[in-house]
């Protein structure tokens, strides 16, 4: 006997999650009624669920692609910011800053141009911003001028250290300046612009970073007009606060002297650092290239593919005991001349044909366009020659040269600030937000730093790990047979996947 079924189907279907041990399933389904029970119909299997993401499983044919958005370089930038807790640092406009910041490590261009960019990433998903405009970026800016910022960096070099097992017992420090685009910020004084260039109004700024890996401890702006040294006493007491003891510090020659000398003995911290040549070390230079107390093998040091000669001397400055060396080396004396030669070469030129020339070799032409030969005779005297002093008493003459010619981590900091973050030039105008970008492009340089840590280890830097990730993108889908959404990321490639588990493990989890 056949028995009679009767269904009603309701007209609305809905996805369900079906949990089958640890995985969780989605199928479409409606309502209907049977034999007037209300049970539900499967329609069709849609896909499945992991980490809160929906993944699709349906007919490409039922497929649309909505949007592709930029994803792996932000994923891995936000990843380490996290790890600093920059979010909870940083305050209510956080997300606005970061998306700053992760810009300067990619692609800036100019705040104007930022909601143009923020569209093409996820960063709306990343930082849970809705949307990006100009004007909040500025108000984002503009808060900045409220935060601490030495405790602000002081929190973060803590955090860093934790996450990082980062060492705080060498310090490099330095300072740099950069020009403005226009005269009107009151921060831009005329200086000595270290690029040699003249009429551009300036700002100065210190950086120190560790010794071994470079990680930026703290960053301070000053006018343009504010010496090196004058600088330097700002920074000692900066130190103070982060409390780092029982460091060696190393400092270029202009960044030296007395007071400076005095203050970090207060510290109880070892110095290595250039001197400038005074008459006083001119003189005893002389003396001893004249009795043939340098260039000697047992003062041979070998650094990279550099050979220098070291005579080590006490000296005092202004009570605080060390001892000097004082270095030749062949290699730079040659490469000096030769630059000079050609500087001077290329400035017979210009004046022959009626244009101006650099004030530092206008003193080698006269006014008839020859070559003064004494003063370029008497130019040449030091070239390639240098004195270097350290309280270290331990520090071997070898140990001086390596650490203090090798110093290039603070000099590869600047060229990234001006280079590859976009520090310059820069275009506000309100002095808030002139410290508001150099901050940004710290936070920057910050991430870039420890990304390098992460990735150094597959042999490649932290704008070479970026580049690699450039490819990574979330894909949004729609399925067009129902209102159904969900969001893919693309396949990784090998490299990618290494980068990945470099940074931490887990990001492969989320890209999966």
């Amino acid at each position: 006997m056949c028995r009679s079924v009767h269904i009603v189907y309701t007209t609305m279907s809905f996805i369900r999650k079906i949990k089958r041990g640890d995985k969780v399933y989605l199928a479409e389904v409606e309502t209907c009624r049977i034999d007037g029970k209300v049970v539900q119909r499967h329609i069709r299997y849609v896909g499945r669920a992991a980490d809160d993401k929906k993944k699709l499983a349906t007919p490409l044919s039922d497929v649309a692609i909505e949007h592709v958005k930029l994803y792996g370089p932000l994923l891995v930038l936000d990843h380490i910011a996290k790890e600093l807790r920059l979010s909870e640092i940083l305050g209510s406009f956080a997300p606005e800053i970061l998306s700053l910041v992760y810009a300067h490590c990619l692609d800036y261009k100019s705040v104007n141009k930022m909601e143009r960019w923020f569209q093409r990433t996820d960063l709306n998903m990343i930082l849970g911003l809705d949307e990006l405009t100009e004007s909040r970026l500025l108000n984002a800016m503009d808060t900045v001028e409220q935060l601490d910022l030495i405790a602000v960096q002081r929190q973060i070099f803590r955090n860093a250290r934790e996450s990082y097992r980062l060492g705080n017992r060498g310090v490099i420090y330095d300072v740099t300046n950069t020009y403005f685009y226009g005269k009107q910020c009151p921060l831009g004084k005329f200086g000595k612009d270290k690029e040699g260039v003249k009429g551009r109004p300036l700002i100065q700024i210190g950086l120190g970073v560790t010794r071994k890996d470079g990680v930026p401890v703290f960053h301070q702006v000053h006018n343009g007009n504010v010496h090196d040294a004058r600088m330097f006493q700002d920074a000692i007491t900066t130190f103070r606060l982060f409390g780092i003891k029982d460091v060696l510090i190393v400092f270029d020659r202009g960044i030296s002297s007395k007071k400076n000398q005095v203050d970090l003995k207060k510290l109880r911290w070892k110095v290595l650092c250039g001197l400038p040549l005074n008459d006083d070390l001119k003189r005893r230079l002389r003396l001893a290239r004249d009795r043939d107390e340098i260039v000697q093998f047992k003062n041979r040091v070998s650094l990279n593919d550099s050979v220098f000669y070291a005579h080590v001397v006490p000296y005092s400055i202004d009570g605080v005991k060390g001892r000097l060396a004082f270095c030749i080396n062949d290699r730079r004396r040659f490469e000096s001349k030769e630059a000079r030669y050609r500087l001077i070469t290329e400035a017979q030129k210009l004046k022959r044909n009626g244009k101006p020339i650099k004030d530092s070799i206008t003193r080698f032409i006269g006014k008839d366009g020859r070559v003064l030969t004494q003063r370029v005779i008497d130019a040449e005297e030091f070239d390639g020659c240098s004195c270097i002093f350290t309280t270290a008493r331990r520090m071997t003459k070898e140990e001086m040269i390596a650490q203090y010619f090798d110093k290039d981590l603070v000099e590869k900091a600047f060229h990234d600030f001006k280079g590859v973050i976009k520090l310059r030039p820069i275009r506000h105008w309100l002095e808030n937000r002139v410290r508001a970008h150099v901050f940004i492009c710290y936070l920057s340089y910050l991430l870039l730093s420890l990304l390098n840590l992460r990735v150094k280890k597959l042999g490649m830097t932290a704008v070479g790990a970026l580049e690699e990730l450039d490819s990574l993108y979330k894909v949004y889908l729609k399925d067009q047979r129902r209102t159904l959404r969900a969001a893919r990321v693309v396949a990784l490639t090998r490299k990618q996947e290494e980068i990945l588990r470099a940074v931490d493990k887990r990001l492969l989890k989320i890209c999966a």
